[in-house]
């Protein structure tokens, strides 16, 4: 088993397991977005942020990646982290050494806070961010509707660096040294 950077011909497989999750409140989206629009989201966040996928003998298991957790620019050094596991890798353990990993690289990367966004009820999700050592900071009554039914959503917060006065910028992932880069994955 490795864990690596999406690739553009991931997206099919990225797609197939994001499927399993569009009938479910795990995800706010109705439709599932075409492989174009998959590959351009991919894309758009692989410019700054890690984007992994988990493979076992060439079969993509799950993915995870951080995004902006808002527009403006004081934002800048916290990101919203999201995981998708293909339902046959759940509960093995490897979400949590997803992001771990996914953690190690934003924190070289200079953010400060991780935040997750999750849909209640989802009992794995909230065990997943709690063993993490992620804090609940709020609940988002009725953030959404689907399914039939308004959603809450709540929100769980994991600082991951010093808060210092004037931090430096976040570095895009592929800027960090490449040999760090691989000790981290390789560390999965």
């Amino acid at each position: 088993m490795k864990l690596r950077f999406a690739l553009p011909e991931d997206v099919s497989a990225l797609l197939d397991i994001y499927a399993h999750y569009l009938p479910t409140t795990v995800t706010f989206e109705y439709t599932l977005p075409s492989p174009a629009e998959f590959a351009r989201r991919v894309a758009q966040v692989s410019t700054v942020y890690p984007y992994l996928v988990l493979v076992d003998n060439q079969r993509i298991l799950g993915y995870s990646y951080a995004h902006p957790i808002a527009e403006r620019a004081a934002y800048g050094w916290g990101t919203e982290l999201s995981i998708y596991l293909h339902p046959g890798a759940a509960g093995q353990g490897l979400g949590k050494r997803l992001y771990q990993t996914l953690m190690e690289l934003l924190r070289q990367q200079g953010v400060k806070t991780v935040y997750g966004l999750v849909a209640s009820p989802n009992p794995a999700s909230e065990s997943l961010h709690q063993s993490l050592g992620f804090q609940l900071m709020g609940v988002q009554h009725k953030a959404g509707y689907k399914n039939g039914r308004w959603i809450d959503l709540l929100w769980y917060e994991k600082p991951l660096g010093p808060y210092t006065p004037e931090p430096s910028p976040v570095i895009p992932v592929k800027r960090l040294p490449q040999r760090r880069l691989q000790d981290i994955l390789n560390g999965f």
